[in-house]
């Protein structure tokens, strides 16, 4: 039954400036979607099973914009070299192994687990070429019952012999076998077209994946702009696009026809800024990867102050954690960091906007997804942060930033819902 009231002490964003707290607050669910936060429950409600997390923090479910399912399996490790040395060295022998089903079946029941366990309720996934392996992930994702979009990675160039397409037209078919095999299968599992990025997807191969992309309307992901390295290795590939993100516009992967998030985007100019802007691209910050991988830090002060579609990623495993409450302090840490460093213009963010970035501007990826406003999928997650001592009266408010800082989704992890239906208690 998904028609319910959550009683506690409750936190969502009404938009990226405006952090909603209710003690003693109830949350009315009605076939899965919210109709709002009460003071008390409201009499034509009065028969709906009461769900009491009385003195715990109910807040919506962390939405991750950006995970790589495979890298997972070595997460922390090689955090010493920069992007592309780091693929090379980690990345894509790792993501070899997936031909293999049955070491993609122990690594990918791993990561499931993890998700499960997490306060993330949608994601936005990468996968390997490995067709058979990437729908064994969907399967997984399914029966946990978080909301997913994955991708069946493309790479027909610049990549190790063991991961590479026969050719952009192998990679086309097959990429189209994974749409037709996986589009209506699920209920809470989607795919989406995966270019790794332009150095590994010739114009052939993008090409296609933008028709494919028109013709399902299937959304798309990629990175953009994250390295100086990769940024200029664009260039030479692509000497008829002006910037990075006209190397994907071109072929219809940048927001049109159909949505796009990009990771990273740390060094995207004006002129790449305002495509995306006019096109609706969402920007998935990566702020672990920013540094582990030593690319820089992305300018998300300006992305905010221009009102960008923006949300975060734990770029697992560039990012080292799959934990959306690390991403949030991450982000916070670097904002300062680009703040005292690169540009004291842009002031730093502060909690109220890195929650923002991880419920509500993320979610609307998905739709109307994390927030408790009226008319948005029920998503949840709730913490028991007396798990979390403290001698000291604090406002919800500072409960809540200190569940952030102090890991209170992995202490303190109480219940999780999506769409409303319980899926971790």
């Amino acid at each position: 039954m998904n028609s319910f009231i959550i009683h506690g002490d409750i936190c969502y964003s009404a938009d990226q400036n405006t952090l909603i707290t209710k003690e003693n607050g109830y949350l009315v669910c009605e076939d899965g979607i919210s109709l709002g936060v009460f003071d008390s429950i409201p009499e034509e409600y009065g028969g709906l099973p009461l769900h009491d997390y009385s003195g715990m923090l109910v807040m919506p479910g962390m939405v991750d914009l950006h995970i790589h399912a495979p890298q997972y399996a070595y997460r922390g490790l090689g955090m010493d070299r920069e992007l592309l040395d780091w693929l090379n060295t980690y990345a894509f022998p790792e993501e070899s192994k997936y031909g293999d089903l049955a070491y993609a079946d122990r690594a990918y029941t791993i990561f499931a687990n993890a998700v499960k366990n997490s306060a993330t309720t949608r994601l936005v996934i990468f996968g390997t070429l490995h067709r058979e392996a990437t729908e064994l992930l969907m399967d997984k994702l399914e029966k946990i019952g978080v909301v997913s979009y994955v991708g069946k990675v493309n790479m027909d160039r610049n990549s190790p012999d063991t991961l590479r397409e026969a050719s952009a037209q192998a990679s086309i078919t097959d990429t189209e076998r994974f749409l037709k095999e996986t589009q209506h299968k699920y209920k809470n599992t989607y795919p989406i077209i995966t270019p790794r990025f332009t150095p590994s997807c010739s114009d052939e191969l993008m090409a296609g994946l933008g028709e494919l992309s028109k013709e399902y309307h299937v959304p798309v992901q990629s990175h953009l702009s994250e390295n100086p390295g990769e940024v200029e290795w664009v260039r030479e590939l692509c000497p008829w696009a002006k910037n990075y993100g006209e190397a994907y516009s071109r072929f219809g992967l940048f927001g049109k026809p159909e949505k796009t998030v990009m990771a990273h985007c740390v060094y995207s100019d004006d002129d790449e800024i305002a495509k995306m802007k006019e096109n609706g691209v969402f920007i998935a910050h990566c702020p672990a990867s920013n540094t582990n991988v030593a690319s820089g830090i992305a300018p998300v002060r300006k992305y905010l102050d221009r009102d960008m579609k923006l949300g975060l990623g734990s770029d697992v495993a560039g990012g080292h954690s799959e934990s959306m409450f690390t991403a949030m302090v991450d982000a916070l840490q670097v904002s300062r960091l680009y703040w005292r460093h690169v540009d004291q213009s842009c002031k730093p963010l502060n909690v109220a906007e890195v929650f923002y970035l991880a419920t509500k501007g993320g979610g609307e990826f998905f739709g109307k997804v994390g927030s408790f406003e009226k008319g948005y999928e029920l998503d949840a997650v709730v913490l028991d942060d007396s798990l979390l001592p403290h001698p000291q009266p604090l406002t919800l408010q500072e409960r809540l930033e200190r569940s952030v800082y102090l890991a209170g989704d992995v202490k303190a992890l109480k219940a999780k819902y999506c769409r409303g239906r319980i899926i971790k208690s």
